[in-house]
């Protein structure tokens, strides 16, 4: 593949990339290299690192393993992201004691959201009911809690997880201080 003064092709990511997606598709070295037209040998070499892919062998193999061109030559890389406890966007309720803290929002084709709740014995936080299709889960992590649809909550105590609809009208109600839970808002 010719290439500009100073430009190599990423061929350990390349290899990281074929050997991944290849194990995914559970298909053989020799049934790939069928598929995309190229011999064995090439994408050996391609998966140990070694060789200088063309272009059109790389569209091939990504038609063959059915995965964006883009993800055999830089594939996504993990991301770490720590909210620490008291940080992160808050949210509080008019009518409860009760605070949202949002720590993860819905990226782009996901249908989640993540919020830290932290409650206080009193009045509850009753929502009315989100767009069609909404999935509440609540996992209780601390203090004891009454949550899930308004006319028939459950009472849950420290690890019990209840998921409900969220396009009913539902409630949490924190029956001890300093409550707190973990919410998935589910978005179908």
């Amino acid at each position: 593949m010719p290439q500009r003064p100073g430009q190599t092709a990423p061929l350990a990511a390349i290899a990281a990339s074929l050997q991944q997606e290849r194990r995914r598709t559970g298909l053989s070295l020799a049934e790939v290299a069928r598929r995309a037209g190229i011999a064995k040998s090439t994408l050996s070499q391609l998966e140990s690192g070694t060789g200088n892919p063309s272009v059109e062998t790389l569209w091939a193999l990504s038609v063959t393993l059915d995965v964006p061109f883009a993800r055999l030559v830089d594939p996504p890389r993990p991301t770490v992201r720590v909210i620490r406890a008291g940080e992160g966007p808050a949210f509080a309720s008019e009518r409860a004691d009760y605070l949202a803290v949002l720590l993860s929002s819905a990226p782009p084709h996901s249908r989640r959201d993540l919020f830290l709740i932290t409650a206080q014995p009193g009045t509850p936080r009753t929502s009315e009911p989100h767009m069609p299709g909404v999935v509440e889960h609540v996992v209780l992590c601390a203090g004891r809690a009454s949550v899930g649809l308004a006319d028939d909550p459950v009472e849950l105590a420290p690890g019990d997880y209840t998921a409900y609809p969220g396009d009913a009208p539902h409630v949490f109600r924190a029956l001890e201080p300093d409550t707190r839970a973990v919410l998935v808002s589910e978005h179908n």
